[in-house]
This record gives structure tokens, sequence and C-alpha cells, in this order.
């Protein structure tokens, strides 16, 4: 299959969440801190007006609490993708993004997002924006087709 991926989609790093060397057993419901939950409301509030596609999130407690609020306001829902899972290789970010509507806000990892932008950028998908390295960080990434 040769379709990119929307022509605007935006990825969100999850907001702040607790110290994952304090944290003990499974990481995956490790939550935001109240830091956190203030980056993620100020985050729906400026991507509120641009989502108009899906909400998809990581299956990590942290990623979904940080869309949590941007549903919210949309009176929506988050649904959650183990495709967006930190760890698991970008192979399965890179087929949901394909078929992602336009106006998607996609929540996941530090170590996915770059990587997944950076695949597309070695198939020929030209990009407008770069991912942060903050937490509840949004660029949108504009992607179009190799000229």
């Amino acid at each position: 299959r040769n379709r990119f991926m929307s022509e605007l989609i935006y990825l969100v790093r999850h907001a702040k969440a607790g110290s994952r060397s304090a944290w003990t057993g499974d990481d995956r419901p490790r939550p935001l801190t109240p830091e956190g939950w203030w980056q993620a409301g100020v985050l729906a509030e400026r991507l509120a007006p641009l989502a108009t596609g899906q909400l998809l999130s990581s299956p990590y407690l942290r990623c979904i609490q940080t869309l949590r609020p941007l549903a919210d306001i949309l009176h929506t829902d988050v649904t959650i993708d183990e495709r967006l899972a930190e760890g698991i290789g970008i192979e399965g970010a890179l087929d949901l993004l394909h078929t992602a509507p336009d106006g998607t806000v996609c929540s996941s990892h530090g170590d996915v997002i770059p990587d997944t932008i950076r695949a597309f950028e070695r198939r020929g998908a030209i990009i407008d924006g770069k991912p942060a390295a903050r937490h509840a960080s949004m660029p949108p990434i504009s992607v179009s087709p190799p000229r």
C-alpha cells in the first residue's frame, strides 16, 4: 500500500507523569502528576478547535489521561490502540497513521513519536513540523506524498 497518512495529524507526547524510577511494578498504570494534568488541560484548550478526527492513545494510563480533558471538551472517547505503546517498535504506529482521518490526535511516548516521523521521512513523505522532547508537546505533523 502506497498511501500516506492524513494531511494533518497531531502527535502528542504524554504529559508529565510520576517518576519512572520511583514507580514499582508494571509501568502501564503510572499516572500523570498534578503538573501533567495541568499540561493536559492546556493541551486540550489548544487542540479543541483543531481535533476533527479521532483521539487515539497508547494503552499506558499517562497517555490516556493526557487526552482525557480534550475528550471531555469534544464529548467523545479516547480510543486505545496498542500500536502507539512504548517499546513495541514503529511498524504498528505507521500502519495506524496511514489510516487515521485528518485532524486525528495521537498520544504516545517519547520513543515512538520521533522514530515514527523519521520513518515517514525515509519513505519520502514531506513533513512540516518536528516533535519536541517536552512532555505534552504537540507539533502538528503535516505529511504529503513524495513529489
